[in-house]
């Protein structure tokens, strides 16, 4: 027996607590959150390695509707986070909404009875409308490489760290040098035997500017919540006006690569060293780290950086690309997630029947990275082309909260039982962004990145100004959608919902 939701919501983070807020706001209750983890949080429940801090200051990785004052810094580590978005869970009075360790393993769109059908670990649901909250940084992703399976040691990714593993005395290989790497090396340098940290491309470092948030500071916000929101307005600015030289003016970014080089300069006294940690890519084409910590760990006796790529795993050891090989009881991989290959787009299949990995055939697009034809009532958090190299996703979770909310807020007022956005709309945005990426760091700054898919194309960064974003996702465009009323080879055309739902973000 299945039961129904009007709206399922599949994930527990910023994106699932968010539009179930918003949802709650509009006096909409008919509504479940599925989260296959015992917990909320998302990214910020799984990512427990040591010394996990976000990388985008704390007042701008919140919601605007839910300013936290009790922040102990300007970069907030993973445990702030997760109990925030705990508190916002129960505040915005969304825990009878919850399920979790529900796994939703298929969703299959129902033409003749216009509902999504789901399959989870739990039993079936229904559901008019389905909600992709799944984060890009979910599926933790290995290299392709021979010989993980036969390793006899410990092997974990950073994303799923075991904690009741003791590394102390242990010899290590980590594997990768991304952010994750960046934060948890410098936690384990002193407790392990020996490290040896395998670094396929440099990664630009930057100075870090965290601190702690004083006493007086936080008494000062919870007193004056406007004092919060104008260090939130200050440091929103200060990012936004990173994208100048991101995708404006790339040859902006050779201020930025000064001060990652004197950084390096300051902190690197050995030639050889300092050239191995050299990029030779232009500053800002993959992510950018900020770091005080990660080169002195690089320069401690018992670490070996190892500038080659992982060939192979044996049963007692790593190889090299050289062929070197290295004894170890341990392999950490700091490689990353299935970013460009989106996650659960292997899972759902739209009116066709059409999986939605097939239908994008190796190249993700959506509109307004949301949205895609054939795939009725079927909406995304963080789609296709909503990534950022120099803010925060909080930010563009809020835009889409408001642009799914309308869609929604669209089927429940007009008596449409299908939602979907047209295919002209769709390209024409989606050509717009090809068009904005082609001039853009991530283009045209000479390396290869997470960002792109199978095809080469960059499936993941949005390249224009944020508040652009926003506003055309507050903004309905009710001719963007077209909205219906019973199977597609029943109804024709588009209802006369459509003119009523011109009124609907009145």
């Amino acid at each position: 027996m299945s039961r129904h939701a009007q709206v399922v919501i599949i994930g527990s983070g910023f994106s699932g607590i968010g539009l179930g807020y918003s949802l709650k706001k509009e006096r909409f209750e008919d509504f479940v959150i599925l989260e296959r983890s015992a917990d909320v949080g998302g990214v910020w429940n799984l990512n427990t390695y040591p010394g996990c801090t976000c990388d985008v200051p704390s007042h701008l990785y919140s919601f605007s509707f839910a300013p936290n004052p009790e922040w102990s810094s300007t970069y907030s580590p993973q445990p702030e986070i997760r109990d925030y978005l705990h508190t916002c869970l129960e505040r915005f009075g969304l825990r009878p909404h919850l399920r979790t360790g529900v796994d939703v393993t298929g969703a299959a769109w129902n033409e003749a009875d216009q509902l999504w059908e789901i399959e989870t670990s739990d039993g079936r649901w229904t559901a008019n409308v389905l909600v992709s909250a799944v984060g890009p940084l979910t599926e933790p992703k290995l290299p392709d490489v021979p010989g993980i399976g036969r390793f006899r040691g410990k092997v974990m990714h950073s994303a799923r760290w075991d904690n009741d593993y003791d590394l102390a005395g242990k010899r290590v290989a980590s594997i990768g040098t991304g952010a994750s790497a960046i934060q948890y090396v410098p936690r384990i340098v002193d407790r392990v035997g020996e490290l040896f940290v395998f670094q396929r491309t440099a990664p630009w470092i930057m100075p870090h500017d965290k601190r702690p948030i004083t006493d007086a500071e936080r008494a000062r916000f919870r007193r004056n919540p406007a004092a919060q929101k104008r260090e939130r307005d200050k440091v929103y600015l200060s990012k936004e006006a990173l994208l100048l030289g991101f995708a404006k003016q790339p040859k902006l970014m050779k201020l930025v690569e000064g001060l990652a080089r004197k950084h390096r300069e300051s902190q690197v006294a050995d030639p050889a060293l300092r050239a191995a940690l050299t990029p030779d890519y232009l500053v800002g084409c993959k992510r950018i780290v900020p770091s005080n910590e990660w080169y002195p760990a690089l320069q401690k006796p018992n670490v070996t950086l190892v500038p080659k790529a992982l060939r192979e795993v044996r049963e007692n050891s790593v190889v090299d690309a050289d062929g070197v090989e290295r004894e170890v009881d341990a392999i950490i991989f700091a490689t990353g997630f299935h970013v460009a290959d989106i996650p659960f787009a292997d899972r759902v299949r739209g009116r066709s029947g059409e999986l939605l990995q097939d239908h994008w055939k190796g190249s993700p697009r959506a509109y307004l990275g949301a949205s895609v034809p054939g795939f009725p009532n079927f909406f995304m958090f963080l789609g296709p082309n909503t990534g950022l190299g120099h803010s925060s996703m909080v930010y563009m979770i809020e835009a889409q909260v408001a642009h799914i909310t309308h869609a929604i807020r669209a089927l429940d007022t007009t008596g449409a039982t299908a939602i979907e956005v047209e295919q002209s709309v769709h390209d024409g945005y989606n050509r717009r962004i090809d068009a904005k990426l082609a001039t853009t760091v991530w283009e045209l700054g000479g390396c290869t990145s997470f960002y792109r898919d199978v095809n080469g194309r960059n499936a993941s960064i949005y390249p224009d100004w944020t508040f652009r974003f926003r506003r055309d996702n507050v903004k309905w465009r009710a001719d963007a959608y077209r909205l219906t009323t019973g199977p597609a080879s029943v109804t024709e055309g588009v209802t006369p919902a459509v003119a009523a739902a011109s009124a609907i973000a009145r």
